[in-house]
C-alpha cells in the first residue's frame, strides 16, 4: 500500500502567524507577543478540552483564547476587532515552501489527507482559501471523535478514515505534542522544525525524520521507506 502522509494544518501547512498584520492594527509592537500568547493559549484550551472530555469546536477555543489574550496584556479589544482577527483565521497563508512539496510528494504517489484540530468545514475553506486543498484526498477532523491531539483516539481516527495501517502512515507536523502523539499511536512522524529555535520535547520519544522546511519531505519518506 501507498505511504500515507497525515499534514497537520496549522503552524506546518499554514503560516498562524499571519494574523500578526492584522493584531498589529490592535496591538502595535505588541503584536507579536499577543499572536503568541493567543496561539500558547489555543493550544492549552483544547489540551484541557480533550482531558476533561468537554469537547468544544477548535473556533470556540480559539475565540476563547482570544479573550483571554486581550484580558491577560490589557489590550482591550471592541467586538469589531475581535470579529477582524478571527476572520483573519479563516484566510491565513501557506507558507512559501508548502505548494511544491504538496506537488512532488503528489507526483511521487503518497497519499495525502489534511489532519486537523479544526473542523472539517473551516479546514475546508483555509485549505481553498490557501489554494492548496486539490492536494489532499481529503480532510480528516478530530471534530469525527470529539477530542483533540494528542488524544490516542484522535490517531486512531485518522487510520481507520482512510484505511491506512499504522506502519505505513507518517505524521507531518510542526508541532511536537503531534508528532509524540503519532508516535505513541504507532506511527511514523516528521517533525517539521519552522525555527531554529524550537525544542524538541525530551519524552524519549524521537521523530522519525526533522525537517527544517517541507521542501525535502517527499525524499525523505522515501528514502527512510527504502531503507
Amino acid at each position: 500500500m501507498p505511504i500515507t502522509l497525515a499534514f497537520d494544518v496549522y503552524g506546518t501547512l499554514i503560516d498562524t502567524g499571519g494574523v500578526r498584520t492584522e493584531l498589529e492594527k490592535h496591538a502595535g509592537g505588541r503584536a507579536g507577543e499577543f499572536s503568541r500568547v493567543w496561539r500558547e493559549k489555543q493550544l492549552e484550551y483544547s489540551f484541557r478540552r480533550g482531558l476533561m472530555r468537554r469537547y468544544e469546536p477548535f473556533g470556540v477555543c480559539t475565540a476563547q483564547a482570544l479573550d483571554y489574550t486581550s484580558a491577560f496584556l490589557n489590550i482591550p479589544l471592541t467586538p469589531h476587532a475581535k470579529d477582524a482577527l478571527l476572520d483573519v483565521y479563516t484566510t491565513l497563508p501557506a507558507f512559501d515552501d508548502v505548494r511544491g512539496a504538496l506537488d512532488r510528494a503528489r507526483s511521487d504517489g503518497f497519499r495525502m489527507y489534511a489532519f486537523s484540530n479544526g473542523r472539517r468545514e473551516a479546514v475546508e475553506g483555509l485549505l481553498r482559501a490557501a489554494g492548496i486543498r486539490g492536494f489532499f484526498l481529503g480532510v480528516v477532523s478530530v471534530d469525527g471523535v470529539r477530542s483533540f491531539k494528542p488524544d490516542p483516539d484522535v490517531y486512531r481516527h485518522f487510520l481507520k478514515s482512510t484505511g491506512a495501517p499504522a506502519a505505513d502512515a507518517w505524521m507531518v507536523s510542526g508541532n511536537p505534542f503531534d508528532v509524540i502523539g503519532a508516535l505513541a499511536a504507532g506511527m511514523k512522524a516528521a517533525w517539521v522544525r519552522r525555527s531554529p529555535d524550537a525544542v524538541f520535547d525530551p519524552w524519549g520519544l524521537e521523530p522519525t525524520l526533522v525537517l527544517d522546511g517541507l521542501a525535502g519531505l517527499a525524499d525523505a519518506v522515501a528514502a527512510r521507506a527504502g531503507q
